[in-house]
């Protein structure tokens, strides 16, 4: 269980968090830490010491659900008192089912009827402001040097395999101005990489018309574009994940060859085949997606793209799959993730015909990432020899571990620092890159 210190614990009612899912979720567990502590509770890294605990599930897929369910289950077992939140919230009737004890069930980023349950349960502490301090930008549950920056909750996309807008709902932007304020809070709160995060961050403002908002004396529309503009400006790293390749992502490119912005797209494809995507529900051909790589790559030829991919969805055909593996070969994408389709209860797909046999998936599973693999070095071997500067994320007996603009925190790969120097987590170093494998970087200072 995650655990966040507080030396006022022996007089504060005492809260224990258990935060689950994609970074999303790990935002929302974030505010709702921030209000614990701004209202005096301690938050503790135990369970037996704790009052009552907090889980904040992930009910993405049957997976991620079976883990949120023993989660609450550990979390009754050690403590008895539990309030449920997050994305498997929305399935209260399986959690009943489960943990008919639990106390309280909300949804995801329902932070005011997390903090309403809480209440019920445990009084809120007399406020002492010479005690109850948290820095501006909140309590963060990622190390001091590099944040999510989640600008809205949300997705208008239908795919079939998919129950995010069940789970989450519609699109709701938050207004630009307000992003910004945030960011800010955060870069002077020690932050020094910004990882915007959304279900769709390409169709950030759409809801709200691209409304304007004024930061810094000059209108920004609540769009991606001027998101990444205003960013840039602000002198630290700045990685986009969950980007969709609408046509107007070539806006920000430049952004990324002018060093403004970190050239680093997360695109989650899915497939290449047209009749698979069209079973998908998902937008783009892959000749589509290859022409605006191409683009993209003549503007900013050190672009990495990370992209996710799901083999074995109902339908595929051989010749699917074999479009699929010369798409990733002519693509040349640097880092990939594929899985064998999995059904999610309230997904559209699990009424599709012609499903693949679950051994069939995985050997395709197995034979993609066998391609990639090869790839992926192959990308990384252009980097040896060139001087990089990477930020420093831990530094040990066993030495320094940083990563390059090609690889985002818990999910890429990372660099390997051979050094006399005495470095510090956050740190921004120069190195020379000297040896690559098929995912991590060597090198010296």
């Amino acid at each position: 269980m995650p655990a966040v210190s507080d030396r006022f614990a022996q007089t504060a009612p005492k809260v224990g968090f258990v935060s689950l899912g994609c970074p999303k979720a790990m935002v929302d567990s974030e505010r709702i830490l921030t209000q614990l502590r701004v209202e005096g509770y301690a938050v503790v890294g135990g369970y037996r010491e704790a009052d009552l605990v907090v889980v904040n599930t992930c009910g993405f897929i049957e997976a991620a659900q079976q883990e949120s369910l023993e989660a609450i289950g550990e979390a009754l077992a050690e403590n008895g008192k539990v309030i449920v939140t997050g994305c498997l919230g929305k399935r209260a009737a399986l959690i009943r089912e489960h943990h008919p004890q639990v106390l309280a069930i909300t949804g995801p980023h329902d932070y005011a009827a997390v903090m309403r349950a809480v209440h019920a349960q445990l009084a809120p502490p007399a406020h002492n402001p010479y005690t109850d301090l948290i820095p501006a930008s909140g309590i963060k549950l990622t190390p001091r040097h590099y944040a999510y920056l989640k600008i809205s909750e949300g997705c208008n996309h239908k795919c079939s395999f998919c129950i995010i807008p069940k789970l989450r709902g519609k699109l709701v932007s938050r207004p630009i101005g307000e992003v910004l304020r945030e960011a800010e809070r955060l870069v002077k709160d020690g932050v020094r990489e910004l990882l915007v995060v959304a279900q769709d961050t390409s169709a950030y403002g759409v809801d709200i018309k691209y409304k304007g908002s004024d930061w810094r004396g000059n209108d920004y529309r609540t769009h991606m574009t001027d998101l990444c503009q205003a960013l840039g400006e602000l002198s630290v790293w700045v990685r986009l994940h969950y980007v969709y390749p609408y046509p107007h992502v070539r806006e920000v490119i430049p952004l990324m060859a002018a060093g403004k912005l970190l050239p680093y797209l997360d695109i989650p494809l899915q497939h290449a085949s047209p009749r698979m995507l069209k079973a998908m529900r998902r937008p783009a051909a892959g000749e589509q997606a290859l022409q605006r790589i191409r683009e993209w790559r003549a503007v900013c030829p050190d672009l990495t793209i990370r992209s996710t991919f799901i083999v074995g969805f109902p339908g595929e055909t051989a010749a699917d799959f074999a479009e699929l593996l010369a798409f990733i070969k002519e693509a040349q994408l640097d880092r990939v993730g594929c899985f064998s389709y999995s059904p999610v209860d309230g997904a559209d797909a699990n009424a599709l015909p012609d499903w693949v046999p679950a051994e069939l998936a995985e050997e395709r599973r197995r034979m993609f990432m066998e391609t990639q693999a090869g790839i992926s070095a192959a990308r990384l071997q252009r980097l040896v020899g060139r001087e990089l500067t990477v930020l420093v994320d831990s530094v040990t007996g066993d030495g320094v571990v940083a990563r390059s603009f090609a690889d985002a925190p818990e999910i890429d790969g990372v660099v390997r620092v051979r050094t006399t120097e005495r470095l510090i987590p956050g740190q921004f170093v120069k190195v020379r890159i000297t040896q690559a494998d098929h995912y991590d970087l060597a090198a010296v200072t």
